[in-house]
């Protein structure tokens, strides 16, 4: 991972709403630190797909949003989407959970792998409130300035959309709940997908088919959960 831009390599839809976030204290602050970060060791994911969510699902073509944690703290995990990990690396619990309820709710068999890149080429925003972690470290980068950023997203996406699903997965992702207009938009909470959490209520939540009910009463098609077959 290279030293972070002051000014990331973000598409284009998406600059035009968060440009101004960059020249604010708070984004000078974390630069400074995940500089420091990367001379002490490895950072993931690696600097190119920090913002990946963003590239594969730009602004306007946001239909749901998915809201993680951090990112996956082992090597060759984290791209750069929430709960997604790439294609040859073992499928996480919180995953493989995930891949149980969508079985469980529209009959799609679990995919043989983890990269969720389909679901944000169809609108599925997959979000983290924080974008990097130290390498084995789990919250290593929590309190560092992440959480502002992705809170002005939620905020954007609130106020300049409408329509939008938001899939708030346990406590930490639930209190966003307070930023979203539920006039204007469908909040689905449940608890964590996590093997430690995901018997309190994610397990029958039947997210998917509500996702896709209200993608269709709002005049849009439904998200094609079912993924591709790995690459060969």
């Amino acid at each position: 991972m290279s030293e972070p831009d002051r000014r990331p390599r973000l598409e284009p839809s998406w600059l035009e709403v968060l440009e101004p976030e960059f020249d604010k204290d708070y984004m000078r602050a974390l630069r400074a630190f995940l500089v420091e970060e990367l001379r002490r060791g490895q950072v993931f994911p690696p600097g190119p797909e920090i913002f990946n969510a963003f590239w594969l699902t730009p602004f306007e073509q946001v239909r749901v949003v998915i809201l993680g944690q951090d990112p996956y703290h082992g090597p060759r995990q984290a791209h750069g989407l929430c709960f997604s990990v790439r294609q040859g690396t073992p499928i996480p619990p919180s995953l493989q959970n995930i891949y149980q309820e969508l079985q469980s709710d529209l009959g799609v068999p679990p995919a043989a792998h983890g990269d969720l890149t389909a679901w944000a080429q169809q609108g599925v925003l997959l979000l983290n409130t924080v974008l990097t972690v130290r390498a084995r470290q789990a919250r290593s980068h929590a309190g560092q300035g992440w959480e502002t950023f992705t809170d002005r997203v939620i905020e954007e996406l609130n106020s300049r959309r409408s329509g939008l699903v938001f899939v708030l997965w346990g406590k930490d992702a639930g209190q966003k709940a307070a930023m979203i207009d539920s006039r204007k938009h469908l909040v689905l909470r449940s608890s964590h997908p996590s093997p430690y959490s995901a018997g309190y209520g994610f397990f029958g939540s039947r997210c998917f088919s509500r996702i896709n009910a209200w993608l269709q009463e709002h005049g849009q098609p439904p998200i094609q959960w079912a993924l591709p077959p790995a690459e060969a």
